[in-house]
């Protein structure tokens, strides 16, 4: 082999490019896991019979992981090896893929509510009979006393979800070194003029992890989640059941190999490599022009502060860490910015927390066809959004300015997109005694009497449980009894119950007076108001994602070299801490507030809600999200001007510093030369 085919090599398998397929991948990982767990809280939330809010804490510990290091990792991790950190935050993250799935092996079989005793045997001629007048109401709602209830409690394993909690908390610690040592790490060996797009482009592939996590996870929702231990013909529900739980604890086994996986290459890069082009050249006019945008946007600073190669010790670094900090937090527009995306990430993840619930609810989709269509619809408009504006950036080349400029257009785009999604809405789901009244009038009420009416008075019906069946007339009865059935035929999935007094209260005489287990589909307009709603909400996916790369640059140029790593540490123990644990539990006790219908744990107490008020639901949750996104909209605006000031201030420096270069050249009668001692003390600056 010849030495020029070597050095081709060497160039294609270089360890950059190394780097950079690894950072893709390990995006990707990371991404895939987030989102499969994004994925999976309605089925966590059902299966540890849990409430919203709670599931938001569940939801708000991988953030709580990150903020336990990620202030000392982007700190002192920056003057370490960079690359070993990352993969032993990989190694971290999957054993907490695999520590959340490990309840499902010490869980017994999941138990769902239910108000009758179905039959499964086929050959069975026995008659159910869901409306009995001989057995106590008492009986069927008494709360059990609390000893009864301990052994329950602990013989089914509902505080399994802790394990669920600490392991979503192992994974937030490992994917902390990823983003603040990954970027620097690239900003600090790529060619200026490369970042941004090498940085799309990792986002990009990063994107595609969502989409297949949320794919994964609609998937395993449509699969029962005792697959291999029970008969699926003695279950009597099905995926659109708002009591169905999927196969999740499957995909915390999938993703956590994916994560290990990830970390092999990072354990072979070196922890620094030559910056991108000086390979080829060595000069001094080439050094000359890697000088980066931030070093002429920045205002001059002491020479002391910039980094020097000298060995450091742990105590040097602990004892600048303070230093550091203050003149972090002295750049104003560094502290807008984080505003705004404290702000803009809170709407975000309230928002990709509960859309799958929200399109449940609303538009009437199963939990698995909603998580489906956000990866194959919102993901990818989300994917190209992040590569068009990393393109924009590098093809008309825009700097800090127009950046930011970028940023708010697309973020007052999706606002107003937003905002039009609050009017779009099908309509409420018709139950009776909740929505609408036995009778046939709108309603909705929280007062759990209205599901008693004449038509079931003589039945003593639990109240408790919900066990839905759907009548003829396109009304959801809370059960059986409830609608007043007398004799029930069929086994499992296809029984139907049969002389149901309540459902004959609403229909003409001779009509079909017979219900089928399942809540009713919504109404036929419900499919055209649907796709109306995604189609804005894949352009207002497009439109925000647009101004991601721009926003991430302006951060990125407006902080010193040397801060970097530190500032994007507290970037996200910032975002992180405000912005990721908070927003699933307020929008989870928000959420919580508008249910119409709880169901009931097999010990006896509040467990999921099984339905929601849709009206009060839309209002909450779409409003709450709009009023943030035009909130960091404002804040854009500050950043803007904040920037738009120092680009001027600097200007005005720089011509001052010409001026008086050019008298004192007139007055001696020679140019001044004046030249940098060393790179890192003078930037390499030559002024004549």
């Amino acid at each position: 082999m010849s030495v020029e085919s070597k050095k081709t090599r060497a160039g294609c398998c270089s360890n950059f490019k190394l780097f950079l397929a690894s950072m893709a991948f390990v995006f990707f990982s990371k991404a895939f896991g987030g989102a499969y767990m994004k994925s999976s809280i309605t089925q966590i939330e059902r299966r540890f019979d849990i409430p919203s809010s709670l599931i938001g804490v569940i939801d708000g510990s991988f953030e709580m992981g990150n903020l336990l290091v990620v202030a000392f990792v982007s700190y002192f991790g920056a003057k370490l090896h960079r690359p070993r950190l990352i993969g032993i935050g990989c190694v971290i993250m999957a054993a907490g893929s695999f520590l959340i799935a490990l309840p499902h092996f010490f869980q017994g079989l999941y138990k769902y509510e239910t108000s009758v005793s179905h039959n499964t045997d086929i050959n069975s001629t026995a008659s159910i009979l869901p409306c009995l007048s001989n057995h106590s109401l008492a009986v069927a709602d008494e709360t059990p006393d609390l000893e009864a209830r301990t052994a329950c409690e602990k013989a089914a394993g509902s505080s399994m979800w802790i394990y669920v909690f600490l392991g979503n908390m192992l994974r937030g610690i490992g994917e902390t070194p990823i983003m603040p040592l990954g970027v620097s790490y690239l900003d600090d060996f790529a060619k200026e003029e490369n970042t941004p797009f090498y940085l799309a482009c990792i986002h990009t592939v990063g994107i595609l992890g969502p989409m297949f996590g949320f794919m994964l996870g609609s998937l395993l929702a449509k699969i029962y989640v005792d697959i291999g231990f029970v008969d699926l013909e003695s279950v009597t529900i099905n995926h659109k059941d708002s009591r169905w739980v999927g196969a999740w604890w499957l995909g915390f086994i999938v993703t956590g190999t994916i994560i290990l996986l990830s970390s092999i290459p990072f354990w072979f890069l070196p922890k620094s490599l030559p910056k991108e082009g000086q390979e080829q050249s060595q000069s001094k006019s080439t050094e000359l022009t890697t000088v980066a945008e931030q070093e002429n946007f920045l205002p001059d600073e002491n020479q002391d502060h910039e980094e020097k190669n000298k060995p450091v010790t742990f105590q040097e670094l602990a004892k600048d860490f303070i230093p550091s900090l203050r003149r972090l937090f002295k750049n104003n527009v560094f502290t807008l910015m984080i505003l705004t995306h404290l702000v803009a990430v809170n709407g975000f993840i309230g928002m990709i927390t509960f859309k799958p619930k929200f399109m449940e609810q609303i538009y009437g989709q199963s939990a698995s066809k909603a998580i489906f269509i956000i990866g194959i619809m919102n993901l990818p408009a989300v994917a190209l959004g992040i590569i068009t504006g990393g393109f924009v950036l590098k093809r008309f080349k825009l700097g800090v300015i127009g950046a930011a400029r970028v940023s708010i257009a697309a973020t007052f785009g999706a606002s107003c997109l937003l905002f039009i999604q609050i009017f779009l809405h099908c309509d409420t789901a018709e139950v009776a005694g909740l929505t609408v009244s036995y009778k046939g009038v709108t309603q909705v009420s929280y007062n759990q009497q209205t599901l008693l009416s004449q038509c079931n008075m003589g039945c003593s019906c639990s109240m408790k449980h919900w066990d839905p069946v759907c009548a003829n007339n396109g009304v959801t009865y809370a059960s059986p009894c409830l609608a007043g059935c007398q004799t029930s035929t069929g086994t499992g999935r296809g029984m139907m119950f049969h002389n149901c007094s309540c459902v004959g209260e609403m229909m003409t005489p001779g009509m079909n007076m017979s219900v089928v287990l399942g809540q009713c589909p919504r109404r036929s307009n419900c499919d055209f108001m649907f796709k109306i709603y995604m189609t804005f909400s894949v352009v207002g996916s497009f439109i925000s994602a647009c101004g991601g790369t721009p926003g991430y640059i302006v951060l990125l140029r407006s902080i010193q070299p040397d801060l970097k790593s530190l500032a994007l540490g507290m970037q996200t123990l910032i975002v992180r801490t405000l912005a990721g644990i908070p927003p699933p539990i307020y929008f989870g006790a928000l959420i919580d507030q508008t249910c119409l219908k709880w169901g009931t744990k097999n010990c006896g107490g509040r467990g999921a809600c099984r339905l929601y008020d849709a009206n009060k639901f839309r209002m909450t949750f779409l409003g709450l999200i709009t009023g943030l996104y035009f909130l960091s909209n404002m804040l854009w605006g500050g950043v803007y001007c904040a920037v738009v000031k120092r680009q001027k201030k600097l200007k005005l420096r720089n011509q001052a510093k010409e001026n008086e270069l050019e008298g004192n050249a007139v007055e001696n009668g020679h140019a001044n030369i004046s030249i940098g001692k060393n790179k890192e003390d003078a930037h390499n600056e030559s002024t004549i």
